[in-house]
């Protein structure tokens, strides 16, 4: 699923990939995505994060867990990305 952008005349996808970013880079690129997503009203995102050691996993997990727009965050399931994605519901009020 892709929204348009109202203001930017940009498509935002409702998926952003960390995988390959240090945590530092990581963290900035998700808090940024984040934003926009709830800018353009997507009310669930995927964050692709990969498998690798858990080390970005950890800090994309401790990240969501304080950030105000995100009502819950999962890992993938089955057919999602299992542990290389984490499914993230933004809240919309």
């Amino acid at each position: 699923m892709m929204r348009k952008d109202k203001d930017a005349n940009t498509t935002l996808k409702n998926e952003v990939s960390l995988r390959r970013l240090t945590a530092d880079e990581a963290l900035l690129k998700l808090d940024k995505y984040l934003n926009d997503a709830f800018m353009a009203g997507l009310y669930q995102v995927r964050v692709v994060h990969g498998k690798g050691t858990g080390t970005l996993r950890q800090a994309v997990h401790k990240a969501l867990a304080k950030h105000p727009l995100v009502k819950s965050y999962r890992l993938g399931g089955y057919g999602e990305g299992e542990a290389g994605v984490t499914i993230v519901e933004l809240d919309q009020s």
